[in-house]
């Protein structure tokens, strides 16, 4: 930012002396335009000294994906949707047949079991329990009256979720593949952890009286942002990361103005 053009200094008027005349005698003074010193940067310094950065929805190191950060005004944006209570969205890989002490591939293996019974079937029959045990939770912690009109009227806009701390919910889960001993899910969570999602996979290889360990946790959208907006470590410079934020500037403003009013 210091290194980029600098805006122009500003100018004031002083009276100077005018040119001599003729005779060598001084005329008066006479009005100009001049620049202010105060704004040279021999006497300003650098215009940008630190920049306040906020991290949103954090992740660990084995996750991956989308991870939004504000700079400056920002994270006041940032607490605004934190307040928004957005969904998340992962895809979770898993791997059955073994269990680790940390429900990842890398963990200490604590034991092997057999998969071969496993179908797509079985599979999405869990997956459909797991979700209508969410949704339960979801209206418990949503504090809404469901005979009301409010209630249909957040309905009919998806707003139904919890404004106020929660326990991790899965407002949807489902199997994008499945080629034993491997499975991808796609779920959408709120007020999650990475690890919870690590021994949800954990809980499913039990529910199959097998095992399965978590192989990867992907987060491709968080609240407004998804991986279209998401920047590469090699686009981490400045016309890359103010792109970002003029592109986003309406997403965000449009998301506040509709849950927060």
């Amino acid at each position: 930012l210091n290194a980029a053009p600098g805006r122009a200094p500003r100018q004031h008027v002083r009276f100077l002396p005018a040119p001599a005349g003729s005779d060598g005698r001084e005329t008066g003074l006479v009005a100009a335009r001049v620049p202010v010193l105060a704004d040279h940067p021999l006497v300003r310094g650098p215009r940008f000294r630190r920049l306040k950065i906020g991290a949103g929805h954090r992740l660990d190191v084995k996750a991956s994906g989308v991870f939004v950060l504000g700079i400056g005004h920002g994270n006041k944006l940032l607490t605004d949707l934190y307040n928004c209570h957005l969904t998340k969205v992962y895809t979770v890989g898993g791997l059955f047949g073994k269990a680790t002490d940390d429900f990842s591939d890398t963990g200490k293996l604590v034991e092997k079991t057999t998969f071969d019974h496993i179908t797509r079937e079985k599979l999405e029959r869990i997956l459909a329990v797991i979700q209508g045990t969410n949704h339960k939770a979801l209206l418990m912690h949503s504090n809404i009256d469901m005979k009301t009109q409010e209630a249909y009227e957040l309905a009919v806009k998806g707003l139904i979720r919890p404004m106020g701390k929660s326990p991790p919910i899965i407002t949807a889960i489902r199997c994008l593949q499945l080629t034993l001993p491997e499975f991808q899910l796609e779920i959408h969570c709120l007020h999650e952890t990475q690890q919870y999602l690590r021994k949800i996979v954990h809980e499913i290889g039990l529910e199959l009286k097998s095992s399965a360990v978590c192989t990867q946790v992907r987060r491709i959208r968080d609240g407004v942002f998804t991986l279209d907006d998401a920047l590469l470590r090699t686009q981490w410079n400045l016309q890359s990361i103010q792109n970002a934020i003029w592109d986003c500037q309406l997403k965000v403003k449009t998301e506040l103005e509709k849950t927060l009013g």
